[in-house]
């Protein structure tokens, strides 16, 4: 992800905000406790996980299942997923992998959210074939996708199937910058269980508005390439943490770089974090052997 890429990431201040005052009392209406984990990359590709596969795999998602328990699957917003293509995608995968497919860009970019009902009925048609496997769909907005538009929202957030579990990620600055619209945008998504995404990434410190609208949170965080990332990580695990205490109940987080070259070991990195801080015991995704330590 090219998003918020920056040319000097040691100019930026990437400590995180205090989080936004209504997300503790979010969090205190769960009472089930932390359910799941799922820690993965954005693609399954060799071409873009240098080092990842070893010699001769044949089966790229096969072998990435074996080593991460989900993906952020974005392939499917190039294009209307086929029912067909999503079983072959879950009959590869172990019975605790999860997807989360991307909402194709038909209905986010080129429709701009106007007249898309029978292409949001084909794409969860579609991705509610991946059965218990489905994880959470994820809207992204384009950059210039702005609050005027606030109704096209509301409308989607209304009419969107409640089958599928929803997250939603606003990328204009304005949804964050007008507290109004922050504030009303929040109300929408908690009042039908949207959970909104936080990006963190060097160059858009303000998607990092810590404002939880379910007991679930979706991050992507976008590596900078330098060792900066391993105490952003570090960072992470002590919010997660507040949050585990509070009430979180899901933890789905995404790792992503230009390249990918070294997202399986920072996932590794934090998923090794989180099985020290909270006594779990998360498969930790390796490298292939030739290439173990190879980071930066």
């Amino acid at each position: 992800m090219k998003f918020g890429k920056v040319e000097d990431p040691s100019k930026i201040d990437f400590t995180l905000p205090k989080d936004h005052p209504q997300t503790k009392e979010v969090l205190s209406r769960n009472t089930r406790g932390l359910e799941n984990i799922s820690v993965g990359a954005a693609k399954w590709t060799k071409s873009e996980m240098k080092g990842f596969y070893p010699k001769g795999t044949k089966d790229e998602l096969k072998h990435y299942s074996t080593q991460f328990n989900s993906i952020e699957l974005n392939g499917t917003f190039y294009g209307m997923p086929a029912p067909e293509q999503i079983i072959t995608w879950k009959d590869k995968t172990p019975g605790n992998f999860k997807f989360f497919p991307k909402i194709t860009s038909t209905i986010s970019h080129y429709r701009r959210l106007i007249d898309v009902t029978d292409h949001v009925t084909q794409f969860a048609t579609a991705v509610l074939n991946f059965e218990e496997k489905l994880g959470m769909a994820f809207l992204q907005l384009h950059d210039n996708y702005q609050p005027k538009d606030y109704s096209r929202l509301e409308k989607f957030v209304k009419e969107w199937p409640k089958e599928v579990p929803l997250a939603i990620e606003l990328r204009n600055a304005e949804w964050h910058n007008n507290e109004e619209v922050f504030n009303a945008t929040c109300e929408l998504f908690e009042k039908h269980q949207i959970t909104q995404i936080i990006v963190d990434t060097p160059g858009r410190r303000d998607m990092l508005h810590m404002r939880l609208t379910t007991p679930t949170t979706f991050i992507r965080f976008v590596a900078a390439g330098t060792p900066i990332d391993f105490t952003r990580l570090d960072e992470w695990i002590e919010r997660l943490t507040a949050w585990k205490n509070e009430g979180l109940q899901n933890i789905y987080f995404f790792v992503h770089q230009g390249f990918e070259k070294d997202s399986p070991l920072l996932s590794a990195y934090l998923i090794r974090k989180m099985n020290e801080a909270w006594k779990t015991d998360l498969h930790v995704p390796k490298m292939a052997t030739e290439n173990i330590g190879t980071l930066f």
